[in-house]
């Protein structure tokens, strides 16, 4: 007996073929989301955690003017501190060949002989430095691959105010740098910034700190106070100019690649949730249809003696083999993908080896919803057939009680065809049906939406940051701070039309026992090239005195408008000032603190001081102005902001995009699945009654229009609800994805609604197709026969 309903079991999926295939798709697509975001974020985890401890990232770091190394051993007894490595760090103008504007290069020592080291060098080119070869450099692989160096190469830095003429040996990435960007950035600039190591009797040389060093990366014994190792380290260095030390979650580029895995892990987790959340909600839907369409064989199957629980189990195989199918294609292609999508970030992020984690436990709990959501869809409806008398349920279901309906009373009947009065009549009969059908086509829409909205919000920060809030042509940047005299000067210059300078000082900002370590960007109130500008576009204008904080470095040391802060100014005397919060500002990118150029460099006492400027530059003069600021001492670099926005297409915003494609065509199948069973499933269940029609003389192609016109009629009122289900899920998404480092904006284009609806009327198109196809197969001679 088992195996006639084996025979059974596969003859159904076999009939039932393409249901099948939906079902499996849909299943796969939710599986495959959850499977590639989790996945992704647990493999970069794991692959950041062992760079980390593989190539010794110092756990504290700190910079000073100039320290004698006699300190060290001072150093190296403070209590848990485990290795101390002083180098020399210096930020020095470049001219790249090929690249006509200035460039700048972050030159850091190491030793002449290859030894381990903190922060130690992977070399993927070349090889490391030879001894007394003071002239070889290793640059980062970053650097190379974007301006074309290799090994033999050379290029020219300004060195302590002298050109040298330097050998590239080797290429390498370190932990320390894998998110490179120059001091003050949110992105990255390859193009004309790289981190350049040289030997230390090299550097020692050129800035004559033979005996000395400027800056300083220690290694913590497990289960030490970090920041008491900060306060006793910053009480050292105080009196040899320290800027004040800092942990490693301050750590640029680890703060950079932090706040990117908080991000992934939530968006990993919360879009996940809401594709295996839909997924399972429409293979409940679904499969409880599908069953129900088998009301007869199953009293048919109780007639010949069958008990309930192997009826049960039976159609509960059924659902479990249909999910079992859509579960292994889903965690190939999450598999796929993942990785795929994980190498695209190794790329970005520059982690020499790649760990990438297929995590039994991301499959389990997937499989497991999955699998939960079948089987309780399945043995619903089972149990409602099972509960009657066999010859009860080997009847039709009773037919609903026909009134007029709203149409007719209102007595507008006969201005339509006979096909949709039908319709009509069917839809108000089946409320509760239409109704589900309708929210889980809207969810299917509403996946879509949340797809696309990530291309928009990316569009909108490309709007905001570069179109809105940086409006020069061009940055230039000082080596240290500059007098009010140097304003003019860079007036003076080839080809400025205008300039506005700013002024950036590094703090530390406290609130009771909140701190935060940023710097006090001063800019002009009155500038237009760079402006305050939230995320809805809304400009902010500086206050004569007091501070403006984004929203998010607001909310981290509790504060609000009208509270005084206390800003540690972490360079020169090191005063420590008390200065009121004016306003919070939500930036889309970044924690900043804005303030007056005028009113910051009354606060120091420090007269015009200028850290750099921003510039409008006139097009034809562009070559010759770039050429001068190549040549012109204290020059650190220069910022190109159409450069900065390619570097942002091609890392964070191509590694959304990337994710955002694969989560938009996972939607569409869902979609596509979910439309495509809906009007099958109708099929079954009206198949009779459309195949009498048939017998009584309606056309095919009336027939048709009035299956096919309910379920165009039930997606048509699914989109708009799906609209809001969408914006309310992008909303969960703006909230939730808030981190330290990027806020999404909560906007929806046109574009985004029109693509939807386009994807959705596709996908019922299809569908339509394919049933129609299944219509033009109806046998009349079974509808003839009696079912009493």
């Amino acid at each position: 007996m088992p195996g006639a309903l084996n025979r059974k079991l596969f003859r159904d999926l076999l009939h039932m073929r393409g249901q099948v295939i939906a079902v499996a798709l849909v299943v796969a697509c939710g599986v495959a989301s959850f499977v590639l975001l989790r996945n992704t974020y647990r493999s970069l985890l794991a692959t950041k955690t062992s760079y980390y401890y593989e190539y010794r990232f110092a756990d504290v770091f700190a910079q000073a003017k100039r320290v004698p190394k006699w300190i060290i051993p001072r150093i190296a007894e403070i209590p848990g501190v485990a290795v101390v490595q002083p180098r020399i760090v210096s930020l020095v103008t470049v001219d790249f060949p090929n690249v006509e504007q200035p460039a700048s290069g972050l030159m850091i020592s190491i030793p002449e002989k290859r030894t381990q080291m903190l922060n130690d060098l992977h070399i993927e080119m070349g090889r490391y430095i030879e001894p007394g070869k003071r002239d070889e450099i290793i640059i980062s692989t970053s650097l190379a691959d974007r301006n074309g160096f290799k090994p033999g190469d050379s290029i020219s830095a300004v060195i302590n105010g002298k050109w040298t003429r330097l050998q590239i040996v080797g290429t390498a990435l370190s932990p320390e740098y894998i998110y490179e960007i120059r001091p003050g950035d949110l992105f990255p600039d390859n193009k004309h910034f790289g981190v350049i190591w040289i030997s230390i009797e090299a550097l020692e040389s050129a800035f004559n700190m033979e005996g000395a060093f400027n800056d300083l990366t220690i290694s913590l014994s497990p289960g030490a106070n970090e920041q008491k190792v900060i306060t006793m380290l910053d009480a050292i260095l105080k009196e040899y100019g320290g800027l004040g030390a800092y942990g490693r979650a301050d750590q640029t580029s680890n703060y950079f690649i932090v706040n990117e895995l908080a991000e992934l892990q939530v968006s990993g987790t919360i879009i996940p949730a809401i594709f295996l959340g839909v997924t399972a909600f429409l293979i409940h839907l679904v499969l409880s249809r599908l069953v129900r369409t088998q009301r007869d064989q199953i009293a048919v199957l109780k007639a010949f003696g069958f008990s309930n629980s192997t009826i049960g189990w039976h159609f509960l195989k059924l659902a479990l083999l249909v999910v079992s199918g859509g579960i292994a294609l889903g965690t190939l292609v999450g598999w796929y993908f993942g990785l795929q999508l994980t190498e695209l970030y190794t790329e970005f992020f520059r982690f020499p080896l790649l760990e990438y984690d297929m995590s039994g436990q991301v499959l389990l709990i997937a499989s497991l919803i999955t699998f939960g959501a079948a089987s309780i869809g399945a043995l619903s409806a089972v149990n409602k057939a099972v509960s009657l008398p066999p010859a009860e349920a080997m009847r039709p279901e009773a037919p609903a009680s026909f009134q007029a309906s709203l149409l007719e009373r209102l007595g507008l009947q006969r201005f339509l065809p006979l096909s949709i009065r039908i319709i009509v009549r069917n839809l108000e009969r089946n409320v509760v049906k239409a109704v589900l059908t309708i929210f889980g086509i809207s969810l299917s829409v509403a996946l879509l939406i949340v797809g696309f909205y990530f291309f928009d919000a990316i569009d909108q920060i490309i709007q905001i940051q570069f179109k809105t809030v940086f409006r020069e042509d061009a940055t230039v940047f000082f080596n240290e701070p500059r007098p009010a005299r140097t304003r003019y000067e860079i007036m003076s210059l080839p080809g400025v039309i205008k300039s506005e300078p700013y002024r950036i000082v590094p703090a530390r900002l406290r609130n009771g026992h909140r701190s935060r370590r940023t710097a006090l960007l001063g800019i002009d109130p009155n500038g237009e090239l760079q402006r305050l500008v939230d995320k809805d576009f809304n400009i902010y204008r500086l206050p004569p005195d007091g501070l403006i904080l984004t929203t998010t470095l607001g909310e981290s040391l509790g504060v609000r408008p009208g509270d005084i802060l206390t800003v540690e100014v972490l360079e020169g005397e090191r005063p420590v000032l008390q200065i009121p919060v004016a306003d919070l500002v939500n930036e889309v990118l970044g924690m900043s603190a804005y303030m007056s150029l005028q009113s910051l460099n009354r606060l120091l006492q420090e007269g015009g001081t200028i850290s750099g400027a921003r510039l409008m530059v006139d097009d034809a003069q562009a070559s010759k102005l770039y050429g001068q600021l190549k040549l012109t001492p204290g020059v650190g670099g220069v910022l190109i902001p159409g450069s900065i926005l390619e570097n942002f297409n091609e890392t964070l915003a191509r590694t959304m995009g990337t994710s955002t494609a694969v989560i938009v065509l996972f939607a569409a199948i869902i979609a596509f699945g979910m439309v495509y069973n809906g009007a099958r499933i109708s099929l079954s269940e009206r198949g009779r009654e459309l195949a009498s029609l048939r017998v009584l003389g309606f056309t095919k192609r009336e027939i048709s229009v009035m299956l096919l016109g309910e379920q165009a009629i039930l997606t048509l009122l699914a989109v708009p609800t799906g609209y809001l289900l969408g914006f309310g899920l992008c909303y969960l998404l703006t909230t939730s994805i808030d981190t330290e480092m990027i806020r999404l904006p909560l906007v929806i284009s046109g574009k985004t609604y029109a693509l939807t609806f386009l994807i959705i009327v596709c996908a019922a198109i299809l569908s339509g197709l394919l049933v129609t196809w299944r219509l033009r197969s109806l046998d009349l001679i079974e509808v003839l026969k009696t079912r009493e």
